[in-house]
C-alpha cells in the first residue's frame, strides 16, 4: 500500500530515503558535470583517435550497464553498432560472473567496461582478453579498484567513476538503478563518443544536461506538493497498479525500459514496455483482460475492507518526437480508454535530443524513487 501522506511530508521522506536514492536524483546534474571533469583530467579531449571503431562492446554488471548499453546504442543509431556482452555465471556476486569477448572482435573494435564496484575479477580478465585480440579497452570504474590496474596494465583510458562523499563506505552498495549511478557511467562515455565522432555531445551540451537535470530537480523535489510535482503525481497514480510502458521516438524507448528497470529494483514493482504503434497489438488483450480497470466480476457491494485492492493495469505513454512526425498516441489514448485503463502522460520540453532524453530519464527516477520510498520497498 501507498503512504501518500508521506510524499507530502519532506521529513518524513528524508527518514525513510536509507539508500539516498533522492539525494541521488537530485545531485544528477551535479554527477553529470564531475564526471565530465574525470573524463577530461583522463584525457578524453585529447584523444586522436584513427576513424570510429568497426562495432563497441560494453561490459558490466547489473542494470546500470544494460542502461548505458541501450542510451549508447541509440544516440549512436546506425553509425556504429553497440553490443552489450551479458555475463555468465551461477550468482550475481562480482566473483561469479564472467564475460567473454565473441569470436569476431579485434583491433578494429573498441571494448568499454562499466562498473560501480570495480572488483569483479571477470571484468579484468576481459580486460586482458581484450588486449591481447589487439582491442582498445576504456574502462569506468572507482578509482583504486583492480579494474583500474587492469585497464592501466592493458594501456587503456580509464576514468575513474564520480562518487559522492556519503556513497563511498556505502553498504549495502548502492543499487545499479540508483539515478547518481547511470549518470556517473554514462556521462564520460558521451564525451568519448563524441571525441570519435560518433555523436555530438561536447562539453556545452554535457553543460545543457546538467543544467536540465537540476531543473527538473527543482520541480520534482521532496519539497514541491504532489499536485504540482509531476514525479510525485505518476507515483501516487501507479500506486497498487501494474505499470504498462508506451514509448514514441527514438530516446523515449531507452528512457521507458530505464524506468521499468528502476521500478523493478527500486521500488519493488513489475511493469510490462513496450514501443509504439507495435504496443497496442502487443498489450491488446492485456488490457481486454482480468488487469483491465473495469474487470472486477465481483459484488459491486462485496467489503472490500479486509481485502488488498486488486491489480489493474495502468498506461504510461513517455513521448518524445515522433518519427517523420507520425504519432500513435491518439489511437493509444483510444485503445486504453475503450478499456477503462487510465493512462498518464509525460513528454519532455524542447531541447537537444540528449537533453531531453536526460529529462524523461530525470523524472521517471524522481517517480520510481517516490514509489519506493512511499511503499516502503
Amino acid at each position: 500500500m501507498l503512504d501518500e501522506s508521506l510524499l507530502d511530508t519532506p521529513e518524513a521522506l528524508a527518514e525513510a530515503d536509507h539508500r539516498a536514492l533522492l539525494r541521488g536524483a537530485a545531485e544528477a546534474g551535479a554527477r553529470v558535470r564531475t564526471a565530465a571533469r574525470h573524463a577530461t583530467e583522463a584525457g578524453v579531449h585529447e584523444l586522436k583517435p584513427d576513424g570510429r571503431p568497426r562495432a563497441i562492446l560494453l561490459a558490466g554488471p547489473g542494470a546500470a550497464a544494460t542502461c548505458v548499453a541501450d542510451l549508447l546504442g541509440t544516440l549512436a543509431g546506425a553509425a556504429c553498432p553497440v553490443t552489450r556482452l551479458a555475463p555468465a555465471g551461477v550468482a550475481p556476486a562480482a566473483g561469479a560472473l564472467r564475460w567473454e569477448l565473441p569470436g569476431w572482435a579485434g583491433s578494429v573494435d573498441l571494448l568499454i567496461v562499466t562498473t560501480p564496484d570495480g572488483s569483479e575479477p571477470g571484468l579484468s580478465l576481459l580486460v586482458e582478453q581484450a588486449y591481447r585480440r589487439g582491442c582498445t579497452v576504456v574502462a569506468v570504474a572507482p578509482a583504486g579498484s583492480p579494474l583500474a590496474d587492469a585497464a592501466g596494465a592493458a594501456h587503456g583510458l580509464f576514468v575513474p567513476m564520480a562518487i559522492a562523499p556519503y556513497e563511498q563506505d556505502e553498504q549495502p552498495p548502492v543499487a545499479a538503478s540508483a539515478p547518481g549511478v547511470l549518470w556517473a557511467l554514462l556521462t564520460p562515455l558521451l564525451a568519448l563518443l563524441d571525441r570519435i565522432a560518433l555523436i555530438s555531445a561536447p562539453p556545452e551540451e554535457l553543460e545543457r544536461v546538467a543544467d536540465r537535470l537540476d531543473q527538473i530537480a527543482e520541480r520534482c523535489g521532496p519539497a514541491i506538493a504532489t499536485y504540482s510535482n509531476p514525479a510525485k503525481t505518476l507515483a501516487a497514480e501507479l500506486a497498487d497498479s501494474l505499470p504498462v510502458i508506451w514509448t514514441e521516438g527514438t530516446s523515449a524507448g531507452p528512457a521507458g525500459r530505464r524506468f521499468a528497470a528502476a521500478l523493478a529494483e527500486l521500488a519493488g514493482r513489475p511493469s510490462l514496455v513496450a514501443e509504439l504503434p507495435e504496443a497496442l497489438a502487443a498489450h491488446n488483450a492485456l488490457l481486454a483482460g482480468p488487469l483491465a480497470a473495469s474487470a472486477d466480476p465481483d459484488d459491486f457491494f462485496r467489503d472490500r475492507v479486509e481485502e488488498a485492492p486488486a491489480l489493474h493495469a495502468r498506461v504510461v505513454l513517455l513521448r518524445d518526437r515522433p518519427i517523420g512526425g507520425l504519432t500513435a498516441a491518439p489511437a493509444a489514448r483510444e485503445l486504453a480508454l475503450s478499456h477503462d485503463t487510465p493512462i498518464s502522460e509525460l513528454e519532455p520540453e524542447a531541447g537537444d535530443e540528449l537533453v531531453t532524453l536526460a529529462q524523461l530519464i530525470a523524472m521517471t527516477d524522481f517517480a520510481a524513487v517516490y514509489l519506493a520510498l512511499a511503499s516502503g520497498a
